[in-house]
């Protein structure tokens, strides 16, 4: 995963989401205690058939302590979407051990 400073056409959330839908990230996701929802197609996904492509962190214009995150993320069957959440004291947890769970399978080697 690596995370992608937004250009100058994504600097706000909005754009951003505007942008990776034109990109092809057009589903949907959220997380539930199955894994990774997407909602249109109502398909849970667990973390090993997830790979978040890139991210991008937003701050609050009037609020510091305002900042949420965008994650892009490709399914192991093609689906495109995007997830948000709270970033910093606010993301929720269950999201958080979500990505943390697609960060460990990502990190490991793989056994050839």
């Amino acid at each position: 995963m690596k995370k992608i400073t937004p250009t100058a056409e994504m600097q706000t959330m909005t754009a951003c989401l505007n942008k990776l839908v034109m990109d092809g990230y057009t589903e949907d996701f959220k997380v539930t205690e199955k894994g990774l929802l997407s909602i249109q197609k109502e398909k849970h996904y667990k973390a090993d058939q997830v790979e978040i492509t890139d991210f991008y962190r937003f701050e609050g214009a009037s609020d510091p302590s305002d900042n949420s995150i965008v994650y892009a993320i490709e399914t192991n069957d093609g689906t495109k979407g995007t997830l948000t959440d709270a970033y910093g004291p606010y993301a929720d947890p269950v999201i958080g051990k979500f990505i943390k769970q697609v960060e460990e399978i990502t990190k490991k080697p793989t056994t050839k």
